[in-house]
């Protein structure tokens, strides 16, 4: 707390009082009406839906509490959930949210952008109308799946830079019967026209006479990889959804449907951009 010094001047005082002024003490600070900076950590937790305010001092004194990377066991302490890193059993508990986070099962015939001058439909029609959000990478128009929507800029650049490598999971419909060592081609790592890529996982789902299902998982963010990916040994895709971003799953959502992330969803996802 500071003293506002402008009290003098309405007091009376004017310069030509300097001297004295320098000699007065200056009445000592009400520490009783300071505020102490932060919340407290309990009250933190409640509110992010954790436990109840008596279970999160529970949390707490049995040592069960990160802040900053620090094991916290005193029930006084004052965080802010703004800034500091809090955890709970090692799981990140995201700052009180002042964006917007919305996992959107994309519809296949929808272009991956808020206004297109073909008349197409786009990501806007998902989107609440009071809100102002913008869409975390892109799906090619007949890719189906998910996508992430948000109001939070510095989270969608992080999140769609290659840098962080954040891995995406597709399900994928190929035309045809794929042998074993197609299988493993993919897993090995193909040179495209553009540079090598090499999947993080390939795991096959089931296959027949007609198409082979199959679900891959990588984190290059170049254009149509996985289409071309299929085509460079001989099974073009039939279909294709994106059922992953990190830990975020499609589940049952429907096509068309949003939901917003879950706090365990955002909280992992905010560890992997290192927010």
């Amino acid at each position: 707390m500071t003293v506002d010094a402008t009290r003098y001047l309405r007091r009376g005082h004017t310069p030509m009082a300097e001297k004295d002024m320098s000699e007065t003490h200056e009445p000592p600070i009400d520490q009783s009406a300071a505020k102490p900076e932060g919340i407290r950590l309990q009250k933190v937790l409640a509110q992010a839906g954790i436990a109840s305010r008596r279970a999160s001092e529970g949390l707490i004194t049995e040592g069960r509490v990160e802040v900053n990377g620090h094991i916290v066991v005193e029930l006084g302490t004052r965080v802010d959930p703004e800034h500091d890193s809090i955890r709970v059993d090692g799981a990140r508990i995201p700052p009180p949210r002042r964006h917007m986070y919305l996992l959107l099962n994309k519809p296949r015939g929808v272009v991956s952008t808020m206004d297109d001058p073909e008349g197409r439909p786009t990501l806007a029609e998902y989107v609440p109308r009071h809100q102002r959000l913008f869409h975390v990478g892109r799906l090619d128009t007949e890719t189906e799946g998910l996508i992430i929507l948000t109001n939070d800029g510095e989270f969608g650049h992080r999140l769609s830079h290659p840098s962080y490598e954040v891995r995406k999971t597709y399900l994928v419909d190929a035309e045809g019967l794929m042998d074993n060592r197609t299988i493993r081609r993919l897993e090995k790592g193909l040179t495209l026209e553009d540079g090598p890529i090499k999947p993080d996982r390939v795991k096959l789902v089931s296959r027949g006479p007609v198409h082979t299902m199959l679900q891959i998982t990588l984190h290059s963010g170049r254009n149509r990889i996985v289409r071309r990916m299929m085509d460079s040994v001989g099974h073009p895709v039939r279909q294709l959804a994106r059922i992953g971003i990190g830990p975020v799953r499609l589940g049952n959502l429907a096509v068309g449907e949003t939901r917003e992330l879950s706090r365990e969803e955002l909280g992992t996802l905010l560890d992997i951009v290192k927010l």
